[in-house]
């Protein structure tokens, strides 16, 4: 299944989006030009994850020397900050534990917003008997038509 989450310009650097599909939430995260999507639900203990903190990566190369990675690369969950990679699920505080699941993210070009077609829509025959109007979608779609009874 694919998800339209928002228009590019829409979504700026170093914000988030929860979306819904079907029973799903998904956490999208804007990184820089990097998108990431994880499932909304901590594989810890079941938390909301994608409305935790973020936070970038902290490395040493010897004692003393610390750096920081640009942008944010990790979300704590708010209920026992469990920490996860955004772009791999993987857990460092539980490193047996299962990963966060992950999404892949693309930018798609559209014409004002519109994914451009083909499109076919079904159609059914119709008829009035007596005084009732009928939709038949026993036969599927009229001859002719690609769409099909689904």
């Amino acid at each position: 299944m694919r998800i339209v989450v928002s228009r590019l310009d829409d979504f700026p650097p170093g914000e988030r989006r929860i979306v819904q599909a079907g029973r799903r939430s998904i956490g999208v995260f804007r990184v820089g030009d990097r998108f990431y999507a994880l499932n909304n639900h901590c594989p810890h203990q079941g938390g909301p994850l994608c409305l935790g903190a973020t936070q970038p990566w902290l490395t040493s190369a010897a004692p003393g020397e610390v750096r920081q990675d640009d942008g944010d690369s990790l979300v704590a969950c708010p209920w026992h900050g469990w920490e996860y990679d955004l772009e791999t699920g993987q857990s460092f505080l539980g490193p047996d534990e299962p990963p966060a699941r992950t999404y892949d993210v693309s930018v798609e070009r559209g014409k004002n917003g519109r994914i451009p077609g083909p499109y076919v829509a079904e159609t059914y025959p119709v008829h009035v008997e007596d005084a009732y109007v009928v939709v038949d979608t026993s036969g599927g779609a009229r001859p002719g038509d690609k769409g099909g009874d689904r």
